[in-house]
């Protein structure tokens, strides 16, 4: 029986602490995922429109083995700020790569939009992204909310908000896997018109609803609906990292964030598509050695995939209305 950590967040991962800031009247905000030490990380990239900041350095031949924090923003390009924000914290904390006498802060980023979600876009000259990534690496810390906060804080799907979703899962052999994601899809987490999750499969307890899988499944559940419907075409994206104590090369994080990928196809219809700039990062601290070498990763891929979809759902679940959405939550839908 699959078990979650005792937050069910990726900050059961050992090693990790995440921190949101949020612009209720901007109805955007930004996510920092920041390890203890620097941690090996790569990133897989199935989505056709990404919007990222200092990704190519984490390809596995890249020179830069480790990152000091991961950023997810919304804000589409102007988002990427947030990334600047939490660099130029870290330097100021004495963090970075070192070169010479200077330390440099490695800060990938990915961003998602939500530019038409209703919120007050009118920041004049300086979007404010930047200082809401230093808001979020100063909120650090092991427990955080889920819905409608950070990066999540105005995302939507094609029928229902979206928002930040997080879950972990410990493996038989004490490994401990996390996912945490920012769900802005252009397509659907739930089956047709139905409160069914796609994520259905892999939920753990009740943690978004319960409901389990829709039986018989609606005649339009494989019925591609987008937000292309609504002429909201670019508002789209999500944005994900997934996270383990087990020790990894660089190659193998990058298998791990292919691997999680799954979980977006089995959580959202459809996924990866041109108008998404579906991404996960995926990051090692490092603390347990995989003792089966392959058949560990097998394990530990499938569990961040099934991590990742649980993410999914529990971000739409937990969303919160606010005024002018152009969608309702989950709950105002369906009920709670």
């Amino acid at each position: 029986m699959p078990m979650a950590g005792l937050r069910n967040l990726i900050t059961d991962v050992p090693g990790l602490k995440v921190g949101n800031a949020s612009d209720l009247e901007l109805k955007s905000g930004a996510t920092v995922l920041v390890p203890d030490e620097p941690a090996v990380t790569s990133v897989a990239i199935h989505g056709g429109a990404p919007g990222t900041r200092e990704i190519a350095l984490l390809e596995p031949e890249q020179t830069v083995e480790k990152i000091d924090a991961i950023v997810l923003a919304g804000g589409s390009a102007f988002g990427l700020d947030a990334g600047a924000g939490v660099q130029g914290r870290l330097a100021e904390l004495g963090y970075g790569f070192q070169v010479g006498p200077v330390r440099v802060p490695i800060v990938p980023t990915a961003i998602l939009f939500d530019l038409l979600n209703g919120g007050d876009k009118s920041w004049g000259q300086a979007a404010p992204y930047r200082d809401l990534g230093r808001s979020a690496l100063d909120a650090i810390g092991h427990d955080f909310s889920l819905g409608s906060i950070g990066a999540g804080t105005g995302a939507t799907t094609a029928n229902l908000k979206g928002g930040l979703g997080s879950a972990s899962h410990v493996l038989e052999n004490g490994i401990t896997v996390g996912a945490i994601v920012a769900v802005n899809a252009l397509g659907r987490a739930t089956v047709g018109d139905s409160a069914h999750f796609w994520a259905a499969p892999f939920e753990i307890g009740d943690e978004f609803g319960g409901l389990g899988m829709a039986h018989p499944l609606p005649p339009d559940s494989i019925t591609v609906r987008t937000k292309l419907d609504g002429l909201k075409a670019g508002a789209n994206t999500t944005i994900a990292a997934v996270a383990t104590d087990a020790i990894l090369t660089k190659g193998e994080a990058k298998r791990l964030a292919v691997m999680a990928h799954d979980g977006l196809a089995r959580a959202l219809w459809p996924a990866h598509t041109p108008l998404d700039g579906d991404l996960v990062f995926a990051l090692s601290t490092g603390q347990r050695r995989m003792e089966n070498g392959l058949e560990d990763m097998v394990q530990l891929g499938a569990a961040a995939a099934s991590c990742l979809a649980r993410a999914i759902a529990r971000g739409v679940y937990n969303a919160a209305p606010a005024a002018d959405d152009p969608v309702p939550t989950w709950r105002e839908r369906f009920g709670s």
